[in-house]
């Protein structure tokens, strides 16, 4: 009998899904989400506003409202703004219209693993360009490696490390490199960072954003990408139609009429951040990386996956991140509430003491 599965590329075959284990806790720290739910001010807003649209019907076709309002949000120009389901949409239909077999694509690692799949399934060749010692982005080295490459792709903060790239290096890679950059922001409202404003000057920069960290709407889904009107329209011939239903449309709008009601939490998240890392650090043989995100890479004397099941055993989730090239004995563990902080660090204590005892 034939095996249709042999008409599956090989690549793909020999790789494994994205997926994340169904582990439950009442302290879930392990995705990186907003600990605050969306203020009830911007659900009222949104859920009025929904009542008044018939359901039966398709959204826009191109959400010519929610774009301008990204792109006013954002500091762009609308025919520049492209929305999807989640930046992991945009970031597939990226690559989807620039990698093809032999593709080669930089990526620094460790970083977000969806990257290097994608190009995987698509045919392309990933150049990995490690990160320095202490977790820094080595730019000389993802210049040298831009110039066998088609496409770079830098998380700024980066997921799961924390560091952050600088405007000025963005733009000595995109300068002399004829491919294209694209730079995943997913974390930059927690950074007070963002390359977006190198977008009028650098026609070969992409730049990725979400909803679903600081914006606390990761069960909507919503995504965005700025880039030249021209790269836009190309990158949009990858996405489906319809991808972004007119509920999600109409709470990203809002989020972004509305954004002052969700700064006071960002701020509150920066501020615990800086918090926990103190905490953390002062547990013996804790040591805690600098991150600009909503999450903290730590690395203890335990083996990641002893210390996840020690800290479940406690009701706390935190990401098992030992098995990305460099982080050995590393879990990542996102900022939570102050009490759900307070609990971490108590429960980390308790753990890696147990150890040493």
């Amino acid at each position: 009998m034939n095996d249709p599965l042999k008409k599956i590329k090989p690549a793909v075959r020999a790789i494994s899904a994205y997926t994340l284990p169904p582990y439950r806790a009442s302290i879930k720290i392990n995705q990186n989400e907003n600990p605050f739910d969306m203020p009830h001010e911007i659900k009222a807003e949104v859920a009025r506003r929904l009542a008044t649209r018939a359901w039966s019907r398709y959204p826009e076709f191109v959400p010519a409202k929610l774009l301008e309002r990204l792109a006013s949000f954002a500091g762009w120009k609308p025919e520049g703004a492209l929305a999807g389901n989640g930046s992991n949409e945009l970031i597939q239909a990226v690559l989807t219209v620039t990698v093809s077999q032999g593709t080669r694509v930089a990526i620094p690692q460790p970083t977000f693993t969806l990257y290097r799949q994608i190009v995987t399934v698509l045919g392309g060749e990933v150049i990995a360009v490690p990160l320095t010692d202490t977790f820094r982005f080595d730019v000389d080295a993802i210049r040298q490696a831009a110039k066998d490459a088609d496409v770079v792709i830098i998380c700024s903060p980066n997921n799961p490390t924390g560091c952050l790239i600088d405007e000025a290096d963005v733009a000595r890679i995109a300068d002399d490199f004829d491919g294209i950059l694209v730079i995943d922001e997913a974390y930059h409202e927690f950074s007070g960072r963002t390359v977006a404003r190198l977008l009028d000057r650098l026609p070969n920069l992409i730049v990725l954003r979400t909803f679903s960290k600081a914006m606390a709407m990761a069960g909507l889904r919503v995504g965005y990408m700025l880039s030249s009107p021209e790269i836009t329209r190309e990158v949009h011939k990858a996405t489906l139609p319809y991808n972004l239903n007119f509920h999600s449309a109409t709470a990203a709008e809002t989020a972004c009429e509305m954004f002052d009601l969700l700064r006071p939490k960002i701020e509150m998240i920066i501020s615990e951040r800086e918090r926990l890392a103190g905490l953390l650090s002062s547990i013996s043989n804790v040591e805690v990386f600098q991150s600009a995100a909503n999450f903290l890479l730590i690395r203890t004397p335990m083996q990641a996956q002893d210390l996840f099941e020690e800290l479940h055993k406690q009701d706390i989730l935190v990401r098992d991140v030992s098995k990305y090239p460099m982080l050995a004995r590393c879990v990542r563990v996102s900022v939570g509430a102050p009490e759900e902080n307070d609990r971490l660090a108590e429960a980390l204590s308790n753990s890696v003491t147990s150890l040493k005892n």
